[in-house]
């Protein structure tokens, strides 16, 4: 995925990430298109010395908010892929019951779930 977008604004500044076919990104076509990820960035914690650590809501405290997912065309390559740039696992594809997708970790623990582009989930 590339950066194809940055709004900052006083108080936060919103990052837009996709896989850019040449369609770029305009305000105007921004969700006009095939999957963009927003991310917001809320100015004030890189600053604070009392500043505790992120809850990555899988955990006790901050239970909550559970994970983002992104399918890829080769979950196989990807994870691979993943696995030699040191990426962290929470689940890898050969983990539990459910051999179709993996999780890795972001560097502050948040978990993405990798899912394979074709999957289709049960009515």
């Amino acid at each position: 995925m590339d950066l194809v977008a940055k709004n900052a604004f006083e108080t936060f500044t919103l990052y837009f990430l996709a896989y850019d076919h040449g369609q770029g990104t305009t305000p105007e076509n921004r969700f006009n298109r095939e999957g963009i990820l927003e991310l917001t960035h809320n100015h004030g914690t890189e600053s604070d010395a009392s500043f505790q650590g992120y809850a990555s809501g899988n955990q006790d405290p901050g239970r909550g908010f559970g994970h983002i997912a992104i399918t890829v065309d080769d979950i196989e390559k990807a994870c691979a892929r993943f696995e030699s740039l040191g990426v962290r696992f929470q689940k890898k594809l050969t983990d539990g019951k459910m051999k179709n997708i993996a999780f890795i970790l972001d560097p502050d623990g948040y978990w993405v779930e990798i899912v394979p582009g074709a999957l289709r989930l049960p009515a």
